[in-house]
């Protein structure tokens, strides 16, 4: 690259248009990946990492908690500016921010502030959180994740709804321009507190098509990509020697859920007969060895409390059918299915359906668009719902987001607990408040077999995450993980 040329990145994402800028509201992938070049929160994980053992200062310079884990104090750097001329960042933007979180007017994810019973600015570069009980993964929350990003007051107050297609961080890179359909495109923040990029410009183009966006990649048009979840696409993409493909964590558990409350569901043996006749090796194969990993447990593998020895059953067809006719049902029974029309999605459902019709259960899908998918799984119209995600790395957020009673789709507290399972309320509860550490995991191990045990779900696959870049990219830091779902852009990356 010439001496003084601007240096432009240009990324390729599988998706027709921007969703949202505005970190509290989207947890869409093509988004995270933006936000996560956008913004800080006042501490981070590692560049490169989703160890929560890595968690280090990012706006807070340093932090201290009582004793009993209630109370956090929190000093912030000083001297930070917000992008696009909005501003010193100080404790007043912290506050606002975290109160926006977790308010549920204003944020998706208020449901995770829940137990913070007050934010306070103590004076202009010091915040204290005080906590109803204790959170295992408090400092998650105020990482860059999700509703963890710091937004800037002024920017949300003077932009409106604009906010969405424009943003407020302190982060690297800066929105300079959108175009609907086409691009969003990012500068850099040169006055960025860690250090001026090295990269001048991120030109994010939205190429919804696969057969385009590698067409794009092979005419070098785009750096860096979004992966297909597909072994011929990743074994073509390394035939380059100037490709590298990035497969890292968080991995996505895909699972069916069972809703336990109705029937011929509320059988437990029924649910048996459903998990021994799913196949998880069948997955591997189909979705490929490598980018897909089988399941450990009813939560990812590698979180800080999975039981990486949990329990599951065991593919056994003949088991299936036996216990189906123990239960009543020696002619198989017929189950309502909602599916998603996304392609990934849709096609790991069509896997189920084939495996379950080997052994007597029917599924009659419905295939609808995503969003008409999200608002009828939530209303209790599938006996099944077949869901994979990814949480902050912690067996206390996908326990109570996925299995606690609190959580069960149609009441107030609403999260993604879908089977109506309730078995493992307590261990979940007593672990948030437990402060020996290895008690802690121990009461997370044994609500992870409890769940396993009544089948409340039935794990199918973990799947990485993927993407392709050029070598010519570095991200100046050893790349295992990232919680954006995407790679980091830094200060530190650099295009030769």
């Amino acid at each position: 690259m010439p001496a003084g040329a601007e240096t432009i990145l240009n990324v390729g994402i599988a998706q027709p248009d921007l969703g949202s800028l505005d970190p509290h509201r989207t947890a869409q992938t093509p988004d995270m990946a933006i936000i996560g070049w956008m913004y800080n929160g006042l501490v981070r994980f590692k560049p490169g990492s989703v160890d929560p053992r890595t968690i280090e200062p990012d706006l807070a310079e340093s932090w201290e908690a009582s004793a009993d884990k209630l109370t956090w104090t929190f000093r912030l750097r000083k001297g930070v500016m917000f992008n696009n001329g909005f501003g010193e960042f100080t404790a007043e933007d912290a506050v606002f921010s975290l109160k926006r979180a977790a308010d549920p007017k204003t944020s998706a994810f208020s449901s995770d502030y829940a137990d913070f019973e007050s934010i306070t600015a103590l004076d202009p570069s010091t915040v204290q959180i005080k906590l109803r009980k204790p959170i295992p993964s408090v400092l998650g929350k105020l990482t860059p994740y999700l509703a963890g990003n710091i937004v800037s007051k002024k920017a949300v107050e003077a932009l409106g709804d604009g906010f969405r297609g424009k943003g407020g961080g302190t982060g690297p890179f800066a929105v300079a321009e959108y175009k609907p359909n086409v691009s969003l495109t990012l500068v850099a923040n040169k006055s960025y507190f860690r250090g001026a990029p090295k990269i001048d410009k991120i030109v994010y183009k939205y190429i919804l098509s696969d057969a385009t966006r590698d067409l794009a990649y092979t005419s070098g048009e785009i750096d860096l990509l979004y992966g297909r979840h597909d072994v011929k696409w990743v074994e073509r993409m390394k035939e380059d020697k100037h490709t590298v493909v990035d497969v890292f964590r968080p991995a996505e558990l895909a699972q069916i859920y069972l809703n336990t409350t109705k029937k011929p569901l509320n059988d437990l043996r029924v649910r048996q007969a459903i998990a021994h006749g799913l196949n998880a090796s069948e997955f591997i194969k189909f979705k490929g060895p490598g980018i897909t990993l089988p399941p450990v447990s009813v939560i990812p593998g590698g979180y800080l409390g999975t039981d990486e020895q949990a329990p599951l059953l065991p593919f056994d067809p003949e088991k299936s059918k036996k216990l189906l006719a123990e239960a009543g049902y020696p002619n198989g029974i017929n189950l309502k299915v909602i599916q998603t029309s996304l392609p990934s999605s849709l096609f790991t459902m069509q896997v189920v359906q084939a495996q379950l019709k080997r052994v007597g259960v029917n599924l009659q899908v419905d295939v609808v668009d995503h969003p008409t998918y999200h608002a009828q799984i939530r209303k209790d119209l599938s006996d099944i719902v077949q869901y994979a995600a990814g949480r902050f790395p912690v067996a206390d957020t996908y326990l109570t987001q996925f299995f606690h009673s609190r959580s069960t789709v149609g009441t107030p507290t609403a999260v993604t607990n879908f089977s109506h399972c309730a078995v493992a309320d307590a261990e979940i509860d007593a672990a948030r408040v437990e402060t020996d550490g290895a008690k802690q995991v121990e009461l997370w191990k044994t609500a992870q077999r409890k769940l396993i045990e009544n089948v409340c779900s039935v794990p199918l696959y973990e799947q990485m995450q993927l993407w392709a870049r050029r070598d010519k990219l570095d991200y100046g830091f050893k790349f295992e993980g990232s919680m954006t779902l995407g790679p980091l852009i830094t200060e530190m990356a650099t295009l030769k």
